[in-house]
């Protein structure tokens, strides 16, 4: 699985549908294994962070290089993982989990307000300025109960995002 030369099985379907918790029907997958297999330029059944770049839509994302961090080196069932949280099919809850990751840079579980504002510098660039930004982040926090020092765990965003009818899907074209 990986290879451009190789193909499918019902049994890797099977297994990548399992290890995605079913968030994708089995076209859905076999659709992103070919365009996995597109962006394996080389082939090694490990999609780098170059060949992520290549994509025009990935590239221009202002989160591009903080998700990079977490796409960097995928094999295809981990690919399809971490695509699964865009799925409409996808719980609340696993939607959460992958907006946490993108926020917990260190990778220590727990989020701070620099993690945050960081996060809103790269959605807004320039467009904003710093005052206002830690003005916006602080007004959330705290109408969520929270103060500029907390340390989000994810718990937190949960709870906070818990009820904010979170949208987060992309379809996947089946050929």
């Amino acid at each position: 699985m990986g290879n451009t030369s190789s193909m499918l099985t019902q049994y890797d379907i099977e297994e990548v549908q399992q290890h995605c918790n079913h968030t994708f029907k089995q076209q859905e997958i076999v659709s992103l294994y070919e365009r996995f297999c597109q962006l394996d330029r080389n082939s090694s059944g490990f999609i780098t962070a170059d060949e992520f770049l290549s994509l025009p839509e990935f590239a221009v994302n202002p989160l591009s290089q903080r998700l990079l961090r977490m796409l960097d080196g995928l094999n295809f069932k981990e690919f399809v993982a971490f695509l699964s949280a865009f799925s409409p099919r996808a719980t609340l809850q696993h939607k959460v989990e992958f907006i946490f990751k993108a926020y917990d840079t260190d990778c220590n579980g727990k989020v701070t307000f620099n993690d945050m504002l960081d996060v809103l510098r790269d959605l807004t660039g320039q467009y904003i300025s710093e005052q206002h930004r830690e003005q916006v982040l602080t007004h959330v926090l705290e109408d969520a109960g929270y103060k500029k020092d907390s340390l989000l765990v994810l718990s937190d965003f949960m709870k906070i995002l818990g009820y904010s009818g979170l949208k987060m899907e992309v379809e996947v074209p089946i050929d």
